[in-house]
């Protein structure tokens, strides 16, 4: 099966591609080919080029800066961008534009998108998500991080960790609990906190890669304006839930794309090292082949739905499962492939902590090293194998629930 476009929408994707070919420079092959500090100013010229194009938020309403892009627009822009090697934001903007400003839209007064959606697309406000607590990682609704009312403000007490990229950030949302006597779903708020303010403490976390992308969080007495109290007082779960639906569903467009990348440079590397005819080699390569062909068609059906005009849901699960329990397995054959050569990392590391290595990317052991180590955490962050496995259950097939 291949996915079917409309003469409009391959018309609108020629455009893509001329934005593209004037914008990138001359014999770009993407961004793989950058690192260190020529990589960090390419991504934040880069970001500046797509504000100005209106491609940072292609989906957002063009009042609040937007593109106002229809859904299969939006996905055309992903494909593109994905095969051009390039990326669709700043390091942060997945929390800000993605997660939160699509979550705004939904939920949002219309003060609260008027002031925050165009002050994240100039990155003004910076963010990054606290959900998870030392006693609330995948049991998400066993929060204890404390909002009290004091006036005309919110003061919060308490804990988060596995704060994604915290350490770049000035702004955090934040879910908190407002009600302790509620049930514990119901008394949870969902909050637009300042970090830079005395009361805030981000502490990073050494990660087995050595990379310190995640972090710890700690309030003590941090205050926040009433009114910055997203989705109604008590209503944080289901502002929660649609936060979640937008990480893990937008994920659909480009992701076969970068996997398939991914595999074809191990491809490479183990022809490089003659491994190309080593008939057990050879099974688990096509066994890859093979999950990245299921993964692009699961993708379809997510951004079927998307064009649709369905907002993300529970079944955005099945998509993170699959992605990241596979990933796994990919750069596990990458490390027999690279045998003892892969115990001594060297070149260039991968551009992120997160998924794969940008598909330009030389064959480095560091790289395939890295991500090997990245990976282990790919079946933890943004909910366990396990949480997602109930949320499938429950949620999208309508089992009964584990008993406690």
């Amino acid at each position: 099966m291949q996915p079917t476009y409309s003469p409009e929408a391959e018309s609108y994707r020629e455009k893509v591609q001329a934005f593209l070919a004037e914008k990138l420079p001359t014999n770009w092959v993407g961004i793989g080919q950058l690192e260190g500090e020529a990589m960090q100013t390419f991504v934040a010229e880069w970001r500046v080029v797509l504000n100005e194009a209106r491609y940072l938020a292609p989906g957002w309403p063009a009042e609040y800066g937007g593109g106002g892009l229809s859904a299969l627009e939006q996905v055309i822009v992903g494909e593109e961008f994905a095969k051009a090697g390039v990326p669709t934001g700043g390091y942060n903007d997945t929390f800000g534009i993605q997660m939160l400003g699509n979550t705004l839209l939904q939920w949002g007064t219309d003060e609260q998108k008027a002031y925050y959606l165009p002050r994240i697309l100039a990155n003004d406000d910076i963010w990054c998500q606290g959900y998870s607590e030392p006693n609330a990682g995948s049991d998400l609704s066993n929060i204890g991080l404390k909002a009290e009312l004091d006036g005309d403000q919110w003061v919060l007490n308490g804990q988060k960790i596995w704060t994604s990229a915290g350490h770049l950030a000035d702004h955090i949302f934040t879910l908190a609990r407002t009600d302790p006597d509620a049930p514990r779903h119901k008394g949870i708020s969902f909050l637009l906190v300042d970090m830079r303010q005395p009361g805030i403490e981000v502490r990073p976390i050494k990660m087995i890669s050595g990379e310190s992308e995640f972090n710890e969080v700690f309030y003590t007495d941090a205050v926040c304006p009433k009114e910055n109290v997203i989705g109604g007082l008590n209503n944080g779960w289901a502002v929660a839930m649609t936060l979640l639906g937008y990480e893990r569903g937008e994920a659909a467009a480009t992701f076969p794309i970068r996997f398939r990348g991914e595999l074809d440079r191990l491809l490479v590397m183990a022809r490089e090292r003659g491994l190309g005819r080593d008939p057990v080699i050879r099974q688990r390569l096509a066994d890859c082949y093979a999950k990245v062909e299921m993964m692009r068609h699961l993708g379809m059906r997510t951004l079927t739905k998307f064009v649709q005009g369905h907002h993300p849901g529970a079944d955005g699960s099945i998509f993170k499962l699959y992605w990241s329990e596979y990933h796994q397995v990919v750069t596990e054959l990458a490390m027999d492939i690279m045998g003892p050569d892969g115990l001594v990392p060297t070149g260039r590391p991968p551009s992120s902590a997160f998924q794969t290595d940008d598909a330009s990317a030389p064959n480095s052991t560091a790289s395939w090293a890295n991500v090997f180590l990245n990976a282990r955490a790919g079946t933890i962050y943004a909910g366990s194998s396990q949480i997602q496995r109930n949320i499938i259950g429950e949620m999208v097939l309508g089992l009964p629930k584990e008993p406690r």
